[in-house]
Order: C-alpha cells, then sequence, then structure tokens
C-alpha cells in the first residue's frame, strides 16, 4: 500500500491515541473529517492498521515479572516448529514469540505475578510441550524503554 504524509501523521496520530474521535483526529492531520475517516478506512482494509487496542499497565492486574525465555528444540524440522508454535500461541502468559535466527531458538516474553508463577508456567505449561531440549530465562530488572509505535518515516509538516 502506498502511503503518503498525510497517512503517516494519521498513523502517528493513533499510534500515540488510538482512542481520537474521527473530528479529533483529523483537525490534528489538518483534514475534514469525512476524508479523514475515507483515509482511515482505506488503511484498515488494506492491512496497513491491524487493529486497535488498550495498553494496560501490568503491575496494576498484578503481573510484576517479566521474563525472557530462550527455548531451544530437540528436532528443528519444519512440523516440530509449527507444532512448537501452535502449542506456546495457547498460553496468556507469553506475550511475544520470535524465531531466532542460528540455532533456531525461541525467544518468548512471559508475563507473570511472581517466582511462583514463572515456576508453574515452566512446569506445567512449558515443558510438557513435546520437543523442548533446552529453557533458559532471563529476568528484567528494570524496564528502561518500552513503545508500541512503530518508526514512521519522517513526517512532511
Amino acid at each position: 500500500m502506498d502511503l503518503d504524509a498525510t497517512d503517516f501523521r494519521i498513523l502517528n496520530e493513533l499510534q500515540n491515541d488510538s482512542a481520537l474521535t474521527n473530528v479529533e483526529l483529523a483537525r490534528r492531520v489538518h483534514l475534514s473529517p469525512s476524508p479523514c475517516l475515507a483515509r482511515v478506512k482505506a488503511m484498515e482494509s488494506k492491512g496497513a492498521i491491524q487493529r486497535y487496542v488498550a495498553l494496560v499497565n501490568p503491575a496494576a492486574l498484578g503481573l510484576g515479572l517479566n521474563v525472557f525465555v530462550s527455548i531451544s528444540l530437540k528436532d528443528q524440522s519444519k512440523a516440530s516448529l509449527s507444532e512448537f508454535e501452535r502449542r506456546i500461541a495457547e498460553h496468556d502468559e507469553v506475550m511475544e514469540c520470535y524465531l531466532m535466527t542460528g540455532d533456531s531458538d525461541y525467544l518468548i516474553r512471559v508475563a507473570v505475578a511472581d517466582m511462583g508463577a514463572l515456576e508453574k508456567f515452566i512446569l506445567e505449561q512449558l515443558t510438557p510441550i513435546p520437543g523442548i531440549e533446552k529453557i533458559r530465562s532471563s529476568f528484567a530488572l528494570k524496564q528502561v524503554r518500552y513503545k508500541t509505535a512503530l518508526p514512521l518515516p519522517l513526517l512532511q509538516r
């Protein structure tokens, strides 16, 4: 999809506050409401805008432990990778999952309440997944930066 400077301004505003009304969004990007809404709908239908979400503070839900878990599989076949990915997607604690380059390890980020919840997740949810060879955990001591907004090309104003 070809996006122009106005589309990028719209995306920038929506990434910062997706709850904006169309009227307010249009005002911020210097459009009238009707063309602004048409652009948003076009970006939604083309997949540039995937969905709208509310970002919830993990601490407010008692999820104070952010853990990065590296997982090595015994077998690197397409079927094994696919089965692992299917099974890991079933767990709400898993916030992100990446297949890494090199030795085909997976890196997942898990949000849990505490060490007991992490232990329970690893022992009861993770280790029963067939084909796991090794599990290594790293704990986030402090969140230095967290953002969800993607970098956009320079906005022309």
